[in-house]
């Protein structure tokens, strides 16, 4: 941005200066229109030779010959002689140094585009500050995640007995029901180191950056062991792969390759437990997702009944129902809903109980939530009664 302004900057510049300057003219006809004595005025500039023409009022300029006699020549001519070459220097000096500047923004902005994303940084968390308790229901998936965990760290235990820590986990299902929540819980439950990237953060406009930065989200991920490497909207980098030859194909098949290899190149003492999101799970690559390097999947629906109850209790505790909503009943409304969409409507019920200055969520507040946010916005008061 800052190197597009730069250049716009120095064209405006050069534009006005050019348009203040007047009329361009070959020296070769300046140099007749003296010889004829039709030159009035001249302004001398260490680029330019500015005139003025007998019985002309508009402005012209030509090229400054820089010619030892010029000058002279001029004032022999009687003509009347202006020269600016020593004070336009401080000027000259400034535009020199904002052009040279302007051009060096540049540099170092095509310099970071193309190498700046050899270096991202994959930031390690050592405590989310999310926990099971932010969480409402899946109470199974929690059980059976904590037991890949613990696998995890105590894994020399279960080597004994020859079983090897979960490679991979794959967790699928509709977008909005808390698959990134639920992996910063489980990495603070475990008291394991977390590495949460996404699948966007590993295409590029670069060949070959997304295999490296695949190589280097697994090395930090293993120097910093036992660790959970999330990576959200896998289907971005894990999709079926493509032999039609593109370029983008050819890049999306070797962060595919890059993923396999470190998947494959997992030891026993590794200590890293990779967990993948996505909500299509249908169309990752068949070799990525093979038993022995995603292991296990888990479906995250949309929430149950009993779920939607403890959402709504959840995300009410500050700001209590009142009397005429039932929440059973609320909940069975919601059915369907994702766990954020769930979250948006109490949330903006919450905004206008405090837009109207009541103390607590009417069915009012819940209706003109839904309408405003375009959830269920056919909800009446008779529905939640």
């Amino acid at each position: 941005m800052l190197s597009c302004v730069a250049v716009i900057a120095v064209a405006a510049a050069a534009a006005l200066l050019n348009q203040e300057n007047g009329t361009y003219v070959k020296y070769k006809e300046f140099n007749k229109l003296l010889s004829d004595g039709k030159i009035k005025s001249v302004a001398i500039y260490t680029d330019r030779v500015e005139f003025q023409k007998e019985g002309d009022s508009r402005k012209y300029y030509t090229d400054n010959p820089e010619t030892d006699g010029f000058k002279e020549r001029l004032l022999l001519s009687g003509i009347d002689v202006k020269d600016n070459t020593k004070g336009e220097g401080g000027f000259a000096v400034v535009f020199d140094i904002f052009f040279d500047a302007a051009f060096i923004a540049i540099i170092v902005t095509v310099i970071y585009k193309i190498f700046g994303e050899y270096f991202t940084s994959f930031r390690v968390v050592k405590h989310t500050g999310v926990t099971f308790d932010d969480i409402a229901g899946m109470d199974d998936l929690k059980r059976e995640m904590m037991y890949a965990v613990d696998i995890l760290k105590h894994s020399d235990e279960y080597r004994k007995k020859g079983i090897r820590p979960t490679r991979g986990i794959v967790l699928e299902g509709p977008p909005g029901n808390g698959k990134t929540l639920f992996a910063k819980a489980l990495a603070e439950e475990a008291g394991v180191n977390f590495i949460a990237t996404k699948g966007a953060d590993f295409q590029s406009m670069f060949m070959s950056v997304g295999p490296r930065k695949v190589k280097q989200l697994f090395r930090k991920a293993r120097r910093n062991k036992p660790c959970i490497v999330f990576i959200d909207e896998f289907d971005g980098i894990g999709e079926r792969r493509n032999f039609a030859g593109s370029g983008v194909d050819k890049e999306n098949n070797r962060i595919i390759t890059a993923m396999l290899n470190e998947m494959d190149g997992f030891e026993n003492e590794d200590g890293v437990l990779v967990i993948a999101a996505t909500n299509s799970y249908a169309s990752l690559d068949p070799a990525l997702i093979r038993p022995g390097r995603f292991d296990l999947k888990y479906t995250v629906p949309n929430p149950d009944q009993e779920t939607r109850i403890k959402l709504i209790r959840m995300y009410t505790r500050k700001n209590r129902l009142s009397a005429d909503i039932q929440t059973e009943e609320l909940a069975k409304k919601f059915n369907g809903l994702s766990c954020s969409a769930i979250e948006t409507v109490l949330n903006e019920a919450a905004v206008v109980m405090m837009s109207e200055r009541k103390s607590e969520i009417d069915m009012n507040c819940i209706i003109k939530a839904c309408r405003k946010t375009g959830i269920l916005k056919n909800m009446s008061a008779i529905d939640l009664k």
